[in-house]
């Protein structure tokens, strides 16, 4: 509680001093009438104790609302037994300080603790009337009024707090769930690319090491730059979506920029230390405004799929990578990428780690996951398989308005 009291803003925590300090001064006002000094002590600390049950944090909660539920009603007891009781109050902020109880140990405690105790304040506030020296019709009246109408309907406020909280909570969860997702598909889609540049080369230095291949030095130095290159991206890629993650009102510095062009600098890059990656650009989207969704979503099918060729397309020598607006259909963009390595079957390639048919992506491997949820949120749909003459290809058809 003092943490949730420290989170507040400062005109807040004012206002709930205030009406706290102004509770404690009417139920000592309220005391005051009772005939006797001491029965007028014990209303006033009866009222601060179910008060402070009120704010107490919520592991002391189910004790003060026991201790202050017992000693309120003792205390009605104890008057309504005396010959000589306050004449025109019997203690009204103390009777909607337990009417408040009865909503927050509904709304905070656990269920059996929900279900069970809101019973001791609503016993309490019940009886209350009965410290008034008045009796009658009127007396019980109000004690109906209250046991009927007020009662039930501070449960009900409870309970419906209650439901508000837990769907706050989940609609919190499920925010934090999607940026999770978001921030793994991020993570693959720029670091891992660039790792995988880097142990692929790694791999092939090695091989040429162990076949016994003298390498030059300037083969050498080629090589080794590329891999210097690619580790420098990765870490500027890691960079900038820490960055993001500090600060999240700055732009994420890790969306791809240019439009589609930018395709041309992915693929010269991936044919410098891998096979050759053609693009194929359609004129009529050169110029065209895309939505990011968009721009976005066909960078990483041919990130993905460029970095799935180097892990998987063993012998693979020309990629082709087309960008061009669907035939028959110029409101959709289709997005292939086809290959014309071995191990172009689908057990070869599920058992590889990369891509099923249909769409479902299989093996151990989570960018491709991360790759359909992104097409699929973007109103696209993505499958893959083998190629007509062989190899393999991924096929992304998106709708070029975003959802």
């Amino acid at each position: 509680m003092i943490t949730e009291f420290r989170a507040l803003s400062r005109l807040r925590q004012v206002q709930l001093c205030l009406a706290g300090a102004v509770s404690v001064v009417l139920i000592a006002l309220e005391g005051l009438n009772a005939p006797y000094l001491a029965v007028a002590l014990a209303a006033t600390m009866s009222g601060t104790l179910c008060l402070a049950a009120l704010g107490v944090p919520q592991r002391l909660l189910v004790r003060c609302t026991v201790l202050a539920t017992v000693f309120s009603g003792g205390l009605t007891l104890v008057e309504a037994g005396m010959s000589r009781r306050p004449e025109n109050t019997p203690g009204l902020i103390e009777l909607g300080v337990l009417l408040c109880l009865v909503t927050r140990v509904v709304r905070r405690c656990s269920p059996l603790m929900a279900f069970l105790l809101p019973a001791a304040p609503a016993l309490a506030a019940v009886v209350l009337p009965l410290r008034i020296a008045e009796r009658g019709e009127n007396i019980n009246g109000v004690m109906v009024l209250i046991a009927a109408g007020l009662v039930p309907f501070m449960a009900v406020l409870g309970l419906c707090l209650r439901l508000y909280d837990a769907l706050r909570a989940r609609r919190r969860e499920a925010i934090l769930q999607a940026q999770r997702l978001e921030h793994a598909r991020e993570l693959h889609d720029f670091v891992a690319h660039h790792v995988t540049a880097i142990v692929a080369q790694t791999k092939a230095a090695r091989f040429t090491a162990a076949a016994g291949h003298t390498q030059s030095p300037e083969d050498l130095d080629q090589m080794l730059a590329h891999i210097e290159r690619a580790g420098s991206q990765a870490l500027g890629s890691m960079r900038a979506m820490v960055s993001s993650l500090r600060d999240p009102s700055a732009p994420a510095a890790t969306s791809p920029t240019g439009g589609l062009a930018g395709l041309r600098d992915l693929t010269a890059e991936f044919s410098s230390a891998g096979p050759s990656a053609e693009l194929t650009l359609d004129a009529r989207l050169t110029d065209r405004p895309l939505p990011p969704e968009i721009t976005t979503a066909v960078h990483r099918v041919v990130q993905e799929s460029l970095t799935n060729v180097r892990k998987h397309a063993a012998g693979a020598g020309r990629v082709q990578v087309a960008v061009t607006l669907r035939p028959g259909t110029p409101e959709e963009l289709e997005v292939s990428v086809a290959d014309d390595g071995r191990g172009g079957t689908p057990a070869a390639r599920a058992e590889a780690g990369g891509a099923g048919t249909g769409g479902a992506w299989n093996g151990g491997g989570y960018g491709l996951v991360g790759l359909t949820e992104r097409i699929e949120r973007a109103g696209g749909r993505l499958t893959s398989g083998p190629g007509d003459g062989g190899g393999w290809r991924v096929l992304a058809v998106l709708p070029l308005d975003a959802p």
